[in-house]
């Protein structure tokens, strides 16, 4: 960039998202909706285009079918009239293998372009590398939400740290007054059922609380997996509760199916006692339900996948092993019987909460998106500034 440029960036910026979007049901649909909500907010214009459900569309505007070439075509064109596109991804939203096809739409755009990263798988399959790798070498700039993220994508992928910019995951942050919440303890575990969310596990320790003041019950909120309900229906969420019936706790654990709107969900949270999220993973780098806790202000028990070794080490919650039934149930019952400690807790979530807010995500998209214009127009600058080499004789 050359000195003499300086970088302007206040006004709005007119951003292209592709993404997921409502009713199909995923964490990328519900981060593309608030983040679009903020980006407004803040006097953007937000044009959303669609990742299709399946090969069947109506939309005069043109939606991403996956296997069409066409779709790419448009859906390249019209992110191509906005300021900033931002790529929305995580493995399994797009086609090809692995999802190869989102490349031929990166690779046909003329604005600046942001990939936002959501999975950075620590053991990817060579075709999973190869394609995060060109993501990466055909945008302008990656956003990563954890710490986490972006030391795995700069140590393991060979990306370059200027290219990567750290930006939270958004929550809703209640700032409401203090709800009572209700005689029995609740413990709460939501979003998409499918196996590997270690439900199991918490299912598994109920009976030993049953001793605490009020019985505790744990409800798990969320439909199952789109994915998984195609695969295999309602299997998992009937496991878990023939489960909890096997154990003697049927009372004591119930499932909500229900998917809840924004205001909803902070209602559902702030009236539980706990936050528990028993995950299987080992690698996830972003958790949205992690930071919903969070930006709510209550205590959260977690196996120690990186996003909750990164979020909770300072005394937001508990890191327990996975394998370790005893420790969950301690872990636990501690929050449950230990008022000043759950009360610790919930002060150290409110702490961190406002990193989090959508405003202030929104405003750290929005800055990114002036830059990357600002960049844009000085690059363009300098280039029609360079002398054109002269093939004629002189005159």
């Amino acid at each position: 960039m050359s000195a003499s440029h300086a970088l302007p960036m206040s006004r709005p910026v007119r951003f292209g998202v592709l993404s997921t979007l409502a009713p199909t049901l995923c964490g990328v649909a519900r981060f593309s909706a608030g983040l679009s909500d903020a980006l407004r907010a803040l006097g953007n214009d937000v044009d959303l285009v669609r990742i299709a459900d399946d090969a069947e569309t109506e939309s005069p505007d043109g939606e991403l079918v996956n296997g069409s070439a066409v779709s790419v075509a448009a859906c390249a064109a019209r992110l191509n009239r906005s300021d900033v596109a931002i790529i929305q991804h995580q493995y399994g939203l797009y086609g090809g293998t692995h999802g190869d096809e989102v490349l031929s739409l990166i690779e046909a755009l003329s604005v600046p372009s942001v990939l936002v990263a959501h999975e950075i798988l620590e053991h990817p399959r060579p075709h999973e590398r190869w394609v995060m790798e060109r993501m990466v070498a055909t945008t302008d700039r990656v956003i990563v939400m954890s710490a986490a993220a972006r030391t795995r994508l700069c140590r393991d992928y060979g990306v370059e740290p200027r290219k990567v910019v750290l930006i939270p995951h958004g929550g809703t942050v209640f700032s409401g007054p203090r709800l009572k919440r209700p005689s029995r303890p609740t413990i709460l575990t939501w979003g998409m059922l499918a196996p590997g969310k270690g439900i199991e596990r918490v299912i598994d320790v109920m009976s030993s609380l049953q001793s605490v003041a009020g019985r505790p019950r744990y409800v798990v909120v969320g439909q199952t997996d789109p994915r998984e309900a195609a695969l295999h229906g309602d299997a998992y969420r009937e496991a878990c509760i023939d489960r909890a019936r096997r154990n003697g706790v049927e009372d004591s654990v119930s499932f909500d199916p229900r998917s809840y709107n924004r205001a909803s969900l902070t209602a559902l949270i702030q009236s539980s006692s706990v936050v528990v999220l028993p995950y299987d993973s080992t690698d996830q780098v972003s958790s949205a339900i992690l930071v919903e806790a969070i930006a709510n202000g209550r205590p959260v028990v977690a196996t120690p996948f990186p996003h909750a070794v990164e979020l909770l080490s300072g005394g937001a919650g508990i890191l327990v092993d996975h394998d370790d039934s005893d420790a969950l149930a301690s872990a636990l019952r501690q929050i449950l019987t230990q008022p000043r400690l759950a009360g610790a807790m919930a002060a150290e979530a409110r702490q961190l909460a406002p990193d989090f807010a959508w405003s202030a995500v929104g405003g750290a998209y929005t800055t990114l998106g002036q830059r990357l214009v600002a960049e844009r127009a000085v690059a363009e600058i300098d280039a029609s500034s360079v002398p054109t080499e002269r093939t004629g004789p002189w005159r």
